[in-house]
């Protein structure tokens, strides 16, 4: 598969929600002022987040696999960032279960198991259910604009079955609604599970899966959640890991 440029997650959505952002101008004009929030201004991605974007997308990807031994220097020079932010990075990815630090040995990238996938999805069902809902109620205008652009781009990438675009996508999605919930408590029970669950995905799903579905099944949350509807948007919360379920017991199966 060819390699595609890197993008920040501030440029890559910002770019999609101008397509979008006239889509959305009469809802923001019928919500009552009450109910907005002032958006602070995007930031520049840090050099550490740069490097957990960029090393978490190849574990994800499986560009580096289960089983793969790892060093802040080799990872250093893969990427041209210093090794501070890499190491920083990668505790971060520990605490994520992407990879466990072996002093003295290196970094492991950790393995799969689907039966475990089963118990991550009790949790992360039930969260899922409550930042949909609650990010229906308290997104500002400009975090809708770019929900409303993510699900114009799972349209795309179900019809073009394109798995890095729904990859990014799938990031992408997963950050917003964490943002538009403006709940931190949920927030970083989430951000524990959303590359575990990535990356178990990209794993099996050319063997289990369909991506043209799932990526629609991501589009309808997302709309549901830009739409200011509460109820839509569990509903399309439930229907999501409803599939995501059925598709990891399938793997379990197999």
């Amino acid at each position: 598969m060819p390699s595609r440029p890197e993008l920040t997650y501030d440029t890559y959505i910002t770019g999609l929600s101008v397509v979008a952002r006239h889509k959305s101008t009469s809802l923001r004009k019928t919500r009552a002022a009450a109910d907005r929030r002032v958006a602070p201004a995007p930031r520049a991605e840090t050099m550490t987040e740069q490097a957990y974007r960029l090393i978490e997308e190849q574990i994800v990807t499986l560009r580096l696999k289960p089983g793969d031994i790892l060093s802040e220097q080799m990872l250093s020079a893969g990427l041209r960032i210093g090794r501070t932010p890499i190491r920083e990075a990668l505790q971060r990815l520990a605490r994520e279960g992407l990879v466990t630090i072996l002093p003295r040995k290196g970094i492991l990238v950790s393995d799969l198991n689907p039966r475990n996938q089963l118990l991550l999805l009790e949790v992360r069902r039930e969260l899922e259910r409550l930042l949909s809902r609650a990010g229906a109620e308290r997104a500002t205008a400009e975090q809708r604009d770019k929900l409303v652009a993510v699900a114009d781009g799972m349209d795309r990438a179900a019809r073009t079955n394109d798995d890095i675009a729904f990859m990014r996508l799938d990031r992408a999605l997963n950050q917003l609604m964490v943002e538009a919930a403006h709940n931190d408590y949920a927030a970083r029970s989430m951000k524990l599970l959303q590359g575990l669950s990535r990356r178990f995905w990209y794993m099996h799903y050319r063997e289990a899966a369909d991506l043209p579905l799932c990526a629609r099944l991501h589009a309808d949350q997302a709309r549901a959640i830009a739409n200011g509807d509460r109820t839509a948007a569990a509903r399309a919360s439930d229907k999501l890991m409803d599939y995501v379920e059925s598709f990891t017991r399938a793997t379990v199966s197999m």
